[in-house]
C-alpha cells in the first residue's frame, strides 16, 4: 500500500490562511486596510488612536463617554514598577532600544501578580496596562541613555502628546501631536502579519500577556518588519542628495539590493497607509526648509515603480516624518512596537477567545535508515 504524499510546504506559509478575525482586512490586491469594518482612509485624520485602540478592543468606535473612560484608564496605567525603572537605568547606553523594550516589557510580567491570570478579565486589564506602558518604557530608556532624569507621565495628556512629552521634555505643539496620533493610527494592526502571527502562537500555548507580546516585539525587531522604517532614513542618508537618487538606485537593480521601504508582501498596488504619511512628511519638509528628504523618497518611488513596478510602503514615509520631527532614527521601530501594541493585545485577546494550539506540520526531507558506527570507527 501506497503512503499518500504529504502536500508540498508553502514557503514563509505564503497563502496560508491561519486563523479567522473581526480586527483587521488587508486586501493586497485591492491596496485597502480595514479596522473592524472601517477603511483606513475613513479612519485617518478623522479619529485619534485612543479611538482605533478602543475600537480593536471593543468592534465598535467609543462614543465621548466611553472615550473619556478609556483614556483615564490608560493614563491610570502609566507608571512603571520602581523595579522595572531600575532595569532600564542599569541597561548599558548602547543598548538598541529595541533589545531594551523587549527586555522591559518581559520584566513588567514580573512584577504584575496576575500575569499567570488566564481569565480573560485580567488579560484584558493586563492588555491595557501595556498599550499605556510601552511608550513609557520606550520614553525612559531614551532618557536614561543620555544621562536625563525620568519626567512622569502627564495624565492631561493623550497618547502620542504625552510621548513626544516624555521624550523631550516639552509639550507638543498641537500639530506634532496630531501627526504622531496618525502614525499611531495608521500602525495600529495590520492582519496576520509576522510579529501578529508570532504572539498568536504564543498566546495560543496558554503561555502569558506579557510574553506574547515580548515574542511579538522581537519579531517586530527584524529589518524585514519593523525593522525596514529605519533603513529607509539610512538609505537616504547614504545617497546624500536628489542628484545622487538615480545613480543609487540604478547600482542597487543591477546588483539586486533590495530598496528599503519599497515593495511589501502583501500588497500588490499601493499600501494605503502611505499616502496618508506621503502628505505628513511633505507638510513636514515644508515647515522645516528641508525638502530633500521627501524629494529624494519621491524620486526612488518614480523610478521604482517604473523599472520594477513596485510602490512605496508604510516604512518608506514613515521614516521621513519620523526624522522631520527629530525623533532619533533608532526610535523608529519603537514608535511602530508602541501603535501596534493597540493590534497585537487586541489579537492576542482575539486568540483566546476561541484558542486552539497552532501546531503546524513540517516536511522531512533528511535521510533515513542511517545505522550508527561505533565512535571509534567514525
Amino acid at each position: 500500500m501506497t503512503t499518500p504524499a504529504s502536500p508540498a510546504p508553502t514557503k514563509g506559509l505564503e497563502g496560508v490562511v491561519a486563523a479567522s478575525s473581526r480586527l483587521s482586512d488587508v486586501q493586497g490586491e485591492a491596496g485597502r486596510l480595514i479596522y473592524c469594518g472601517y477603511d483606513i482612509d475613513e479612519l485617518a485624520g478623522k479619529v485619534t488612536f485612543e479611538e482605533v485602540a478602543y475600537l480593536l478592543h471593543h468592534n465598535h468606535l467609543p462614543n465621548v463617554k466611553e472615550l473619556h473612560l478609556f483614556k483615564e484608564e490608560l493614563a491610570s496605567e502609566r507608571d512603571l514598577p520602581a523595579g522595572v525603572v531600575k532595569i532600564i537605568q542599569t541597561l548599558p547606553s548602547d543598548t538598541p532600544p529595541m533589545h531594551a523594550i523587549r527586555t522591559a516589557i518581559s520584566a513588567l510580567g514580573c512584577f504584575d501578580p496576575t500575569s499567570d491570570d488566564n481569565s480573560m478579565d485580567s488579560q484584558r486589564k493586563q492588555a491595557i496596562r501595556l498599550i499605556a506602558r510601552i511608550p513609557i518604557v520606550t520614553a525612559y530608556f531614551h532618557r536614561s541613555r543620555q544621562g536625563l532624569s525620568l519626567l512622569p507621565p502627564d495624565p492631561t495628556l493623550g497618547e502620542a502628546a504625552n510621548f513626544l512629552y516624555l521624550i523631550s521634555g516639552e509639550k507638543p505643539s498641537l500639530e506634532r501631536e496630531r501627526t504622531m496620533d496618525l502614525c499611531y493610527v495608521l500602525h495600529a494592526d495590520h492582519g496576520m502579519n509576522a510579529s501578529t502571527f508570532s504572539a498568536r502562537v504564543t498566546i495560543a500555548t496558554l503561555s502569558d500577556m506579557y510574553s506574547a507580546i515580548t515574542t511579538a516585539i522581537g519579531t517586530l525587531k527584524g529589518p524585514l518588519h519593523g525593522g525596514a522604517n529605519e533603513g529607509v532614513i539610512k538609505m537616504l542618508q547614504e545617497i546624500g542628495s536628489l542628484d545622487k537618487v538615480d545613480a543609487y538606485v540604478a547600482e542597487c537593480l543591477q546588483q539586486k539590493r533590495k530598496i528599503m521601504g519599497i515593495g511589501h508582501r502583501v500588497y500588490k498596488t499601493l499600501d494605503p497607509r502611505a499616502p496618508h504619511l506621503k502628505r505628513m512628511a511633505q507638510i513636514l519638509s515644508a515647515e522645516l526648509g528641508e525638502p530633500k528628504w521627501i524629494q529624494m523618497s519621491d524620486r526612488i518611488a518614480e523610478i521604482m515603480l517604473r523599472e520594477k513596478h513596485l510602490h512605496a510602503n508604510v516604512d518608506f514615509y514613515s521614516a521621513t516624518v519620523y526624522y522631520s520631527m527629530g525623533i532619533p532614527t533608532d526610535l523608529f521601530t519603537p514608535v511602530f512596537a508602541i501603535s501596534r501594541t493597540a493590534g497585537w493585545t487586541a489579537q492576542v485577546l482575539e486568540q483566546l477567545a476561541d484558542n486552539r494550539l497552532i501546531r503546524p506540520q513540517s516536511l522531512y526531507i533528511g535521510p533515513t535508515g542511517l545505522k550508527v558506527t561505533p565512535i571509534e570507527q567514525r
